[in-house]
């Protein structure tokens, strides 16, 4: 990044964000919103470790000389890693259109196909993304937190069609 500051200002905005969930997690009447409260919490908490050891990088990079490159190497993989980083909140949904499989919340691999005397039929599940209602007061943060620090966060369950 070009600024200086930025991974020091994106900790920082992340630090507050994760405190701004634990505060609203004590208002929380029923289990499934404190799940999502403590699975925002703990998302948060592992873009602020990543952010760190990128931090760490950056000041190995500025303090002692890298002649092989590795440090560069390793800083420049971390910042790929951090840039693709997404919270997922509920479910997890990965499809691979090749073999007709799919799996839910890195759970095993089921097939969508299925052959009877009428044909082939592949059917997949989807995900439907929650509603403001079912998220509560975390629906406002969860947007801020994506417009803030670009993090993706997917509230989203599994549905069969």
């Amino acid at each position: 990044m070009s600024d200086d500051w930025y991974y020091v200002h994106q900790f920082a905005v992340l630090a507050g964000f994760r405190l701004i969930v634990l505060a609203n997690r004590i208002g929380c009447a029923d289990d499934f919103l404190l799940e999502l409260h403590d699975g925002l919490a703990e998302g948060l908490a592992c873009a602020m470790a990543r952010v760190q050891s990128i931090m760490a990088l950056e000041r190995h990079l500025a303090s002692e000389p890298d002649e092989e490159g590795l440090a560069a190497f390793q800083l420049q993989g971390e910042e790929e890693c951090f840039a693709r980083f997404t919270i997922t909140l509920l479910d997890d949904l990965e499809t691979d259109f090749a073999t007709h499989e799919y799996r839910i919340n890195n759970g095993e691999w089921h097939y969508a196909l299925s052959v009877d005397c009428d044909g082939i039929d592949i059917s997949y599940p989807s995900t439907v993304a929650l509603t403001d209602a079912e998220l509560g007061g975390l629906g406002p943060i969860i947007r801020d937190i994506a417009r803030e620090t670009g993090i993706g966060i997917s509230a989203a369950r599994v549905v069969y069609d």
